[in-house]
């Protein structure tokens, strides 16, 4: 008895999150349909012209946007940026530097910086374990 291999599919949200780009600025038929991992690995390895564009230019979702920021998804909430931004609103954003932009990047500097004392304080408690 041979069992039939099937593809993994995913849901476009899925696709789209793992792609880094905004659902809804994807053409119909990539949020219509299925993709599957073959089809994702395509998309990866050889970008369409839309997605290059995308990637490019925007609109990015939150992660994207937070990130190009230097801030947490939190914090683009704090300072009322709720929806997709384009790379033009991104940079323009970081020229005009609003007074939530600094507090937020400062906020995640800390965080950082804390996150690295927790990591070498629990290298160092190991070390002495050992």
């Amino acid at each position: 008895m041979t069992s039939q291999q099937t593809a993994q599919t995913m849901k476009p949200a899925t696709a789209a999150k793992k792609l880094g780009v905004y659902l809804q600025a994807t053409p119909a038929e990539f949020q219509e349909g299925v993709v599957s991992r073959t089809e994702l690995n395509a998309l990866q390895a050889d970008p369409p012209e839309w997605l290059v564009e995308l990637r490019h230019k925007g609109p990015h979702p939150r992660p994207v946007v937070a990130s190009k920021l230097g801030v947490s998804i939190a914090g683009l909430a704090r300072g009322g940026v709720t929806e997709a931004l384009t790379t033009e609103e991104i940079e323009a954003l970081k020229q005009d530097q609003p007074q939530w932009l600094v507090e937020e990047r400062a906020v995640q500097a800390e965080v950082r910086k804390e996150a690295v004392r927790i990591k070498e304080k629990n290298a160092e408690r190991a070390a002495r374990t050992r």
